[in-house]
């Protein structure tokens, strides 16, 4: 397979053929750095976990090399922390039970030069590997410079591809920014009660992270919860977790849908219902 964004790492965990791996993918979750799909996409690791059928495949886009890295690691290179990333993931993908973990290892400035041809290209020849019903990529509210370049990456390989092998739904996660300010008639709301043991066992895996400065693992499964009950204000919690989503499928299915004009949709409309509820 030809990837050129960078230095890819393809590991797949019960060891079959790689055509195999990536035919079988129902759930694919595609996220800027190592960690970002335990973190974020953790509804299609649950909906594949175990489940006769379903496959979840993750695909990560940077290196790793410029992480975090206090306490333990504060003294590691950036070769050594592409190296600890990267064992890190693959140990992920055997916890919860991928179908195809891939890191194309392309450096971040890299990932996040929009107008570099490479990274969209890996994305298109590996979506043209698969044919997920679900794809969970970062939202494009998101803060962080590379969450939104790798979403809007990921958005032009879909739209590469004909029609009928793009994906049933496109779901933007949650990230450096919460969606909790959307439109209750627009979140998609994600049920992640379910395993908790598995929740803390793929977070615990990214110890580089953790130990090197970012409780991610506290955030993340505070946020979790944090959404389950201040979502209703009137009813008694009946989620334990729950992550929300945009639902970018839209942009699939209208080629000429700006991504922007689109996105200040959701703040338009949040707009005009707080504007009717003051009033």
């Amino acid at each position: 397979m030809n990837l050129s964004a960078g230095d890819p790492h393809i590991f797949i965990p019960d060891g079959r053929p790689l055509e195999e791996a990536l035919a079988g993918i129902t759930h694919l979750g595609i996220g800027a750095h190592q960690d970002d799909l335990e973190f974020h996409a953790l509804h299609g690791i649950l909906e594949c976990y175990e489940q006769e059928g379903r496959s979840f495949g993750g695909i990560t886009c940077t290196d790793g090399g410029g992480s975090s890295r206090t306490g333990p690691y504060a003294g590691f290179s950036d070769a050594q922390m592409r190296a600890v990333r990267i064992a890190e993931q693959d140990r992920a993908a055997v916890i919860g039970h991928y179908g195809v973990m891939v890191q194309l290892g392309c450096p971040s400035a890299k990932a996040r030069d929009r107008k570099n041809p490479a990274l969209k290209n890996d994305l298109q020849t590996l979506l043209g590997a698969m044919q997920p019903a679900v794809v969970y990529t970062h939202n494009l509210a998101d803060k962080h410079e590379t969450h939104l370049a790798v979403a809007l990456h990921v958005i032009a390989a879909l739209r590469a591809l004909p029609p009928a092998r793009r994906p049933l739904r496109l779901l933007g996660f949650e990230g450096w920014r919460a969606l909790d300010w959307m439109r209750d008639s627009e979140k998609v709301r994600l049920d992640v009660s379910g395993r908790p043991e598995l929740a803390a066992a793929l977070a615990g895996v990214f110890d580089s992270q953790i130990a090197g400065g970012k409780r991610y693992d506290l955030a993340m499964d505070g946020r979790r919860t944090a959404n389950a009950t201040l979502d209703d204000p009137y009813g008694p919690d009946s989620l334990r977790g729950v992550t929300f989503a945009m639902d970018m499928t839209p942009l699939l299915r209208d080629d000429d849908l700006d991504p922007v004009e689109f996105t200040l949709g959701f703040v338009r409309r949040l707009e005009e219902d707080i504007r009717k509820k003051i009033l």
